[in-house]
């Protein structure tokens, strides 16, 4: 089986989709609470307004559409593999094993909200289900949407709670006063000093999202499955039906994001973004079923085919402009600043895919993996 290009283009979307959230982030020195303030409302000023309707189109919809996207490139790895006696699933866990390495390295190095350890894992649960039995399959999934479900909803409920407790905000806003003092005059040293030694905790996340991550590599694989990436009549009918399922139900549970309070915004995160992310995957269909030579497309393209390598340099760009040992660029934070500083990442993306593949066709980070994940596999 040959790429798939709409898999290519969604992947670089959700790429630089991904780094519209990460890079607020950067930007308040990881304190949350000078963007999504716990004490007042986000229309109290134009860069909440911003950072929050930003956040309505970004915020868990890229990470969920880039889950789901992983799915679908273990589907095809796993045909690919099938076809060589032996390799399924052996060469992909070693390959997860290889994945969740990378990602402990740029935690540590980069960014403590990386993302890759997470999918390892969930990488390894998957390729070990993927051909049981459908019952297994489901029963599975359903444990994992239960958890989920479960574990969004009590968040959910203890998060609402702790903001209106003013012992809990202040402690808070302090814990995230001194994180965003860490990263504008700590140096890099410092900083990979406090991932370490604060490793579980940053972590938590990526441990909170496995049973998401299988439920969406569970769903890509179906994708691929449904034939819906193929750009034919079929998968064009069911291409449609995504997209309007998607917005029509995506559109109205993520707005839940605007009501104050902050009583949805984990379970937008969690829950709601998936949907939306669905409709994306639709959204971005017709507009290649119509714009096959689209500019825009085509290095949303490139930048998929090197995605792991732009994840990471996004990422390391990122660090770079905002951090004190840097350029301390969250100096001049504000929301339109922040929004022109994406814009110049995401060129600046398009721009390393663009001339990288012009001399390679795999990025310098797929090509490491692919070389390490092979390794053990040769002949001799």
């Amino acid at each position: 089986m040959g790429r798939f290009r709409l898999l290519d283009i969604l992947r670089g979307f959700a790429i630089l989709g991904t780094l519209g959230t990460n890079i607020w982030i950067f930007a308040t020195l990881g304190d949350f609470s000078s963007f999504r303030s716990m004490t007042s409302n986000w229309w109290d000023s134009a860069d909440t307004i911003i950072m929050t309707v930003f956040s309505f189109f970004t915020n868990g919809k890229f990470l969920s559409l880039l889950t789901i996207l992983f799915g679908a490139g273990l589907e095809m790895k796993r045909r690919k593999l099938e076809r060589t006696k032996g390799l399924w699933p052996w060469l992909y866990i070693w390959s997860a094993a290889l994945l969740f390495i990378d990602g402990l390295i740029h935690f540590i190095l980069v960014f403590e909200y990386d993302i890759l350890m997470s999918y390892a894992v969930a990488a390894v649960i998957v390729a070990l289900l993927v051909n049981r039995k459908k019952m297994i399959i489901k029963w599975v999934v359903g444990i994992c949407v239960a958890i989920h479900v479960l574990g969004v909803s009590l968040g959910s409920v203890v998060f609402y709670f702790l903001l209106r407790d003013q012992e809990f905000i202040t402690e808070y806003e302090q814990i995230m006063t001194d994180t965003a003092n860490l990263y504008m005059h700590g140096s890099w040293f410092e900083q990979i000093q406090m991932r370490l030694l604060d490793f579980l905790t940053l972590r938590g996340e990526a441990i909170m999202v496995i049973p998401m991550n299988i439920i969406l590599f569970f769903l890509g694989i179906m994708l691929v499955r449904s034939g819906i990436f193929v750009m034919d009549e079929e998968g064009g009918r069911k291409r449609k039906k995504f997209l309007r399922y998607g917005l029509l139900l995506g559109i109205p549970l993520n707005a839940l994001i605007f009501v104050p309070g902050g009583m949805f915004d984990i379970s937008v995160r969690y829950l709601f973004s998936p949907v939306l992310a669905i409709g994306y995957i639709g959204l971005f269909a017709i507009f290649l079923e119509k714009r096959e030579d689209s500019f825009l497309l085509a290095r949303f393209e490139e930048v998929g085919k090197v995605a792991l390598s732009c994840y990471i340099l996004q990422n390391i760009v990122c660090s770079f402009l905002f951090y004190g040992w840097g350029f301390g660029l969250s100096n001049y934070f504000n929301g339109i600043n922040t929004l022109m500083l994406w814009l110049f990442v995401c060129i600046v993306m398009f721009l390393f895919a663009n001339v990288w593949l012009r001399f390679f066709n795999l990025g310098p980070v797929e090509y490491a993996w692919r070389a390490l994940g092979n390794l053990p596999f040769r002949e001799k």
